[in-house]
């Protein structure tokens, strides 16, 4: 073995362990390694020898590393490592760097050879960034759902490259710039929807091999298209044949029980071991190396910041720790290419500044107070949204402590919780209006945005793992709308910079946030050459309303939620051309009067070059 490699890996600081670990498939050969310090004796058995437990004994050196070289053992075959655990059980146990594994409820590790020869994507891999000043608009979806065939059974799912070509003609469509994928990484319960993991390293066997994925990831980088696999750094399941208490110790998780028993019923990793910080280092780099992931966002991470979650126990500084190493060292490796994104749910600062700053090093972090005020808010009778106006202009008082995005994402439309239009208010038409309007605060809010599938057509139905998206749902007028509004918003929202270039302060200004008795709001995003005042009325009343703007010149309606090619009661031929007049209100110095419908929002755009 690689001894400077290994050296790192019990240092805590080795990116590819999966090149010292595993099966490794040679000519004649396939040689095994594995970390188990405390096993008694270890064995091989596969397809390759009839499993047979005395066939392929392995050899295990100073620092607790098992070896075997299997003749005849090669690619496409089912393995296990026979361990003799320390305490005296005997387990058969799945292959910690495995590369592939049997579709369940099969359990075995399966020998893979990742050549792939195919790559076309090096433009792509040389031009990327974390996308800072660049439109980002990310599709969330699970891979199983997005489109299965009414007649696909339990047993069955979708494949990688049945479904590429339509992926990509959706997010160009939709103005997507980049696709998430609900994890990837092999795991036994299809209802956990790959957040329980077994095997991080392997690929799970649903969707295809190891190289359709790579074929899959080469297409949408050919496309324009990014991806980001959503990455489980957190808890594990604890499923005998996996991780738990692997060689008979606690090897991957925390050996206090009280800190090892998560909330989800699985296992916490133990964030303080400099070897299981090489594992899960080495498990987010795999998938951007191997893969040519344009990124990874970390799941559940609040569980890591604080012990179990829970802030009264304080932070963890163990686990932070390892999440400012595995960052910093990513943005080494990839020169600053790739995006680390934080899915936490706490208030616990500088999420998102660098390392050598003291920060934990993400580059984004998922916004959930904007998202529950917003919705909570748009929950409730519009005659008593009055009282709660704060709920939507909290998030400017915070939002350029961290780099956020805006999610909306499958956690939000599942468990009772409802889709995001059947979550608003009212009547079926009242629901689509206020979503119409919901989404322009979205999308004009400074921050990059995330949807998850379904999102963008307006679905009623709650996601279900089981079934597919309802496109048939587009049949129908007011979906058929929704999904051109949606479009056409997002196709505002990539194509000016005053939009997307949001994490400079002087980029977003409140016009009128104190309108709580008609439940509006009006601000502005400026870029260089132009201005957009965005118009909430959260209201069930129009209004004609007045309201100060920065430069004098005509303001042009650009999107009205309204307009009836989005199913609204207006005509989208009557666009407002509105005349500033020299007037000073809301401490700028011209105004502008504007029709304003109910339950819906403009956006009005103006040269800054008028003299």
């Amino acid at each position: 073995m690689d001894k400077k490699k290994t050296q790192a890996f019990f240092e805590g600081r080795e990116l590819e362990a999966y090149n010292l670990f595993g099966a490794h498939p040679k000519k004649t050969y396939t040689e095994f390694t594995l970390w188990a310090p405390h096993a008694k004796s270890i064995s091989v058995i596969g397809d390759f020898n009839k499993w047979d437990v005395e066939a392929d004994p392995m050899t295990k050196d100073e620092t607790g590393i098992w070896s075997a070289k299997v003749k005849g053992a090669k690619p496409g075959q089912s393995y296990k490592y026979h361990v003799d655990q320390s305490t005296g059980d005997v387990v058969d146990k799945i292959d910690p760097f495995a590369l592939f594994s049997e579709l369940r409820p099969q359990t075995a590790s399966v020998i893979a050879d990742l050549t792939f020869k195919g790559w076309t994507d090096k433009k792509w891999m040389d031009s990327r960034t974390k996308g800072f000043d660049d439109p980002l608009s990310i599709y969330e979806l699970h891979l199983g759902s997005w489109k299965r065939p009414e007649e696909m059974g339990p047993n069955e799912f979708p494949k990688y490259l049945d479904i590429v070509d339509d992926l990509i003609a959706h997010c160009k469509k939709f103005h997507f710039t980049h696709v998430e994928v609900m994890p990837l990484c092999e795991h036994p319960f299809d209802g956990s929807w790959g957040y329980q993991d077994t095997a991080y390293f392997s690929t799970t066997s649903r969707y295809g091999t190891n190289v359709e994925l790579m074929q899959f990831v080469n297409k949408l980088h050919e496309a324009g298209i990014g991806i980001i696999m959503d990455f489980v750094p957190v808890h594990f399941v604890k499923d005998n044949f996996a991780l738990a208490r692997f060689d008979g110790t606690p090897l991957y998780e925390y050996s206090n029980p009280d800190d090892a028993n998560s909330e989800w019923g699985t296992a916490n990793f133990d964030l303080w071991k400099e070897e299981v910080r090489s594992f899960l280092m080495s498990a987010a780099n795999y998938w951007l190396d191997i893969y040519h992931m344009d990124g990874l966002r970390w799941d559940a991470i609040s569980n890591a910041i604080f012990w179990k979650g829970n802030k009264d126990r304080g932070v963890n500084e163990g686990a932070c720790d390892f999440m400012k190493r595995t960052n910093f060292m990513i943005n080494e490796k990839y020169k600053g290419k790739v995006m680390l994104i934080a899915e936490d749910s706490t208030d616990f600062p500088n999420v998102t500044k660098s390392t050598l700053d003291g920060g934990l090093g993400f580059d984004y972090k998922w916004d959930l107070g904007w998202m529950n005020d917003t919705l909570k808010y748009l929950k409730r009778d519009p005659i008593y949204r009055q009282y709660h106006h704060n709920d939507i202009t909290f998030s400017m008082a915070y939002f350029y402590s961290e780099r956020f995005i805006l999610p909306f994402s499958h956690d939000e439309v599942v468990h009772g919780k409802a889709t995001i239009v059947d979550k608003m208010w009212g009547s079926y038409e009242d629901k689509f209006a206020q979503c119409r309007a919901l989404y322009t605060y979205m999308f004009t809010h400074p921050g990059k945005k995330l949807n998850f599938m379904g999102n963008e057509i307006g679905m009623l139905r709650e996601w279900d793992e089981q079934k597919s998206t309802d496109w048939f749902l587009l049949q129908y007028p007011m979906h058929d709308a929704f999904a051109q509004f949606f479009a056409d918003l997002s196709g505002l929202y990539a194509d000016n910079d005053a939009y997307y270039y949001g994490y400079n302060p002087l980029n977003f200004k409140w016009i009128d946030a104190d309108d709580a008795g008609r439940n509006m709001y009006v601000f502005m995003r400026i870029a260089k050459d132009k201005t957009f005042v965005t118009v909430l009325n959260f209201s069930t009343n129009p209004y004609k309303a007045q309201f100060g703007v920065p430069h004098k010149g005509v303001y042009t309606e650009v999107m009205n939620t309204q307009w009836a090619k989005y199913n609204g009661s207006l005509s989208h031929n009557n666009v407002q051309q509105v005349k500033a007049l020299r007037l000073k209100r809301n401490n700028q110095p011209y105004m502008i009067e504007v029709d304003v419908p109910p339950l819906g929002a403009q956006i009005f755009e103006v040269s800054n070059e008028v003299k």
